[in-house]
């Protein structure tokens, strides 16, 4: 049970979320990336001394997303990250790379020495605020065999957030969950319809069997 083994318990588990400033070369930057480092580690920093179960470390900043993030990014989250672990080094860490830049979330994390990634698009497709993303499963998981960071847990969205899922209107969020299970995910994220709007209770308890057999992480995580 790898998740168990990452946070000690499978249930209310906290995952923080530092968003990182706008990176070089995106439409928002503004700050060196020696001074987006030290924001990064501070805000980890905090969490960790709050007694936070994790963090996530998200390039939220990046607006607009694209689908094709350049090396750039890949480079400066890659220092952000090595970073944040060198300042915590005990403290359960992840990635995730907008927008759903799965492959090289999972380089990153494989290069700075982290414990997970959050990845979009897993199952199924949708249409996010980038337009159509398609599902990437059986992708990803044969780059994290190839790379040798299957240590690397893969937490996966169901129905995400930012998203039309028109196209799968005929498959449930139960069903998208056991998808993800059968696809090898190692815990599912199910969110609010926007940032900051929480998980609809009735779907997490309509799904509970489904949710427990796939070790969520963070139910209801933003």
């Amino acid at each position: 049970m790898k998740f168990l083994q990452l946070f000690g318990r499978m249930k209310s588990v906290v995952i923080g979320m530092v968003h990182v400033k706008a990176l070089p070369g995106t439409p928002l930057a503004r700050l060196s990336v020696p001074e987006i480092i030290e924001e990064a580690c501070e805000e980890a920093e905090i969490y960790s001394n709050a007694g936070i179960d994790g963090v996530i470390v998200e390039n939220m900043h990046d607006l607009p997303y694209t689908f094709h993030p350049g090396p750039e990014v890949c480079a400066c989250m890659t220092a952000v990250c090595a970073a944040v672990r060198r300042c915590c080094p005990s403290l359960p860490l992840g990635i995730q790379i907008l927008s759903a830049a799965n492959h090289q979330a999972l380089a990153v994390g494989h290069a700075s020495g982290l414990d997970f990634i959050r990845a979009e698009g897993y199952v199924f497709s949708h249409v996010a605020d980038e337009g159509l993303l398609d599902a990437c499963a059986g992708e990803l998981l044969r780059y994290r065999k190839h790379i040798g960071a299957e240590r690397i847990q893969i937490f996966t969205d169901v129905k995400k957030k930012h998203s039309s899922h028109a196209l799968t209107a005929d498959v449930c969020v139960e069903e998208t969950a056991r998808a993800a299970e059968f696809f090898l995910s190692d815990g599912i994220i199910l969110t609010g319809t926007a940032t900051g709007v929480q998980a609809d209770p009735h779907q997490l308890r309509g799904e509970s069997y489904c949710l427990s057999a796939c070790s969520v992480p963070w139910p209801g995580a933003q």
